[in-house]
């Protein structure tokens, strides 16, 4: 059995995140990006659709507020044009440019949480978002 905490999972996606540039990278060559991003986003919804029916979570599908909706649905339309513009960048850019700047996502996540969810800024979350935001100027001068 899988364990079942954040941080397990959180590791697995950065690590899927890693294979992501690298693999999206070689698969670019010679392929408009935008081409590039509707094929891989229809593996994607492929996926996705397989494990939620699957596990039967679509049974809540209708009990969701209109609210969750659009709020999924903003987050969806956000998650679009960053994969487009990221596999842009990536058949411009080389992965170890592209990627360090894609990851500055985690400082400015930190930030919009804080303004828009009312999330507490610690001294230990200021210092991580301040050496993520030093690493990434560090790799791309």
């Amino acid at each position: 059995m899988l364990p079942n905490t954040w941080w397990f999972f959180a590791l697995l996606s950065a690590v899927f995140a890693a294979l992501t540039a690298v693999l999206a990278k070689v698969g670019i060559k010679n392929v408009d990006s935008d081409l590039a991003t509707a094929i891989r986003t229809t593996v994607i919804l492929v996926v996705a659709w397989s494990i939620a029916l699957a596990r039967g979570a679509t049974v809540g599908l209708p009990m969701l507020s209109g609210k969750t909706y659009l709020f999924l649905g903003l987050s969806g339309l956000a998650t679009g044009l960053s994969w487009l513009c990221y596999f842009r960048a990536l058949q411009l850019g080389t992965v170890t440019q592209v990627a360090p700047v894609d990851k500055l996502s985690v400082a400015l996540a930190i930030v919009l949480a804080v303004i828009f969810l009312g999330e507490t800024l610690t001294l230990k979350t200021s210092l991580g978002a301040g050496l993520i935001i030093a690493g990434t100027l560090v790799l791309i001068w």
